[in-house]
């Protein structure tokens, strides 16, 4: 573990870290234990050994989420801090591939992964950052990477917009999560900056406006507090939900378009629903038939569950329990299962049944926990049957054992 005076190093750009040397060194020592480095030191001029291990610990966070960065020389990184909020670069990529046009200003910066990928779909990017350390290392790292279309700007994004008075195909903005008085905040107006109070301003200087919200917030909350919007992507990276994406147009008052993207590294699954039909769909509910589907992280985050039964024509085992069923086995954006057997819940049959077993268990609209039932039944992790503890289409608790299909 880091020192704490590690921890709160002050990550100002010492250029010096950019000789071929201390470059050489941080790439040789990439999976050495910062403890070790820090112990033996390092003799470099002008630059400390902690200053060198800060830079390994942040490029080693790069590796699988900011390849390009992790992979290019001369990189500076900024406080490991940054690099766990910025987008990676697969959310960022896809970020870029729902917008066009002459001119988008990110009021937000960071890092810039974002401004990185949306330079390659805009003539102009112009990069806002309120830290004049980050701002100095993006600025760096953007000429490093050779984007020549970005420009980046130091100070509080709103006020850089207001005193451009130049007009915007896109603003983008990725408000603060954290707020000096109340912490961690999921609420778009509790964020920083407010961008529900601002977006009459925002609106002034463009027609469309592209929000990253935390992926904890709540999807109807986020429609109430903004107004005009147009689109919600729900976007998860290996069945693991990331980002809320928020598409804003001036006037807009039609349906909104929600569409939800599970990034893996096989495929992306998609499946897109309007808000209205979602209230206004029939699921039918049945007994477990021979396939079980299971929604990804995305999917269930959208609250599509009546729209997905009824697009892909397939039952629900109970209201309230969000896994699906049918006689033959379809595409499906999650997981696929065959069932071998359904039981009634009996603790007494399941304890004789499951004893010491390696099994995969899995709850769903079911009381009791993984961690007690796992306890209960002595059951182990493992295995490749796939066990769920549920409450089918009669109320009544029965347990689904299955393989992936």
């Amino acid at each position: 573990m880091l020192s704490n005076s590690l921890k709160t190093y002050s990550f100002t750009l010492n250029k010096l870290i950019l000789n071929t040397d201390i470059q050489d060194f941080i790439k040789n020592n990439i999976k050495s234990i910062p403890t070790n480095v820090l112990l033996k030191g390092t003799n470099f001029e002008g630059v400390s050994t902690k200053e060198i291990v800060a830079q390994i610990e942040a490029k080693k966070k790069c590796e699988t989420k900011l390849p390009t960065w992790f992979s290019t020389p001369n990189i500076f990184y900024p406080n490991k801090l940054n690099i766990e909020q910025t987008s990676s670069e697969a959310t960022a990529r896809y970020k870029a591939n729902l917008l066009s046009g002459n001119r988008l200003i990110d009021l937000t910066g960071g890092l810039g992964v974002d401004c990185y990928y949306f330079s390659k779909v805009f003539k102009e990017v112009i990069h806002c950052e309120l830290n004049p350390e980050l701002h100095d290392i993006t600025t760096h790292n953007f000429k490093t990477l050779n984007t020549l279309n970005i420009s980046t700007l130091q100070g509080d994004g709103l006020s850089i917009l207001q005193d451009s008075q130049l007009s915007y195909d896109w603003i983008y903005i990725d408000p603060s999560r954290r707020h000096d008085s109340k912490g961690k905040v999921f609420y778009l107006s509790d964020c920083l900056p407010n961008v529900p109070q601002h977006l009459d301003t925002l609106f002034q200087y463009t027609d469309q406006i592209l929000i990253k919200a935390s992926p904890m917030l709540d999807i109807s909350a986020g429609i109430k507090e903004l107004k005009f919007t147009k689109e919600i992507h729900v976007v998860a990276l290996q069945n693991e939900v990331k980002e809320l994406l928020f598409i804003l147009e001036k006037n807009y008052d039609e349906d909104i378009l929600i569409k939800t993207s599970n990034i893996t590294k096989s495929k992306d699954y998609n499946f897109l629903f309007k808000l209205k039909d979602e209230e206004l769909a029939i699921t039918k509910i049945a007994a477990p038939k021979h396939y079980l589907y299971e929604p990804n992280a995305a999917l269930l985050k959208s609250g599509a569950f009546k729209s997905i039964s009824e697009s892909l024509q397939i039952e629900k085992l109970h209201q309230h329990t969000h896994l699906y069923t049918s006689d033959t086995c379809i595409e499906f954006p999650g997981r696929r299962f065959s069932i071998i057997e359904v039981i009634d819940y009996n603790k007494k049959v399941l304890k004789r049944k499951f004893a010491n077993q390696k099994l995969n268990i899995s709850t769903r609209n079911f009381p009791e926990s993984i961690a007690t039932l796992k306890k209960q039944f002595k059951i182990k992790d493992g295995g490749h049957q796939y066990v769920f503890f549920t409450t089918n289409h009669q109320g009544k608790k029965i347990v689904i054992v299955c393989e992936k299909a």
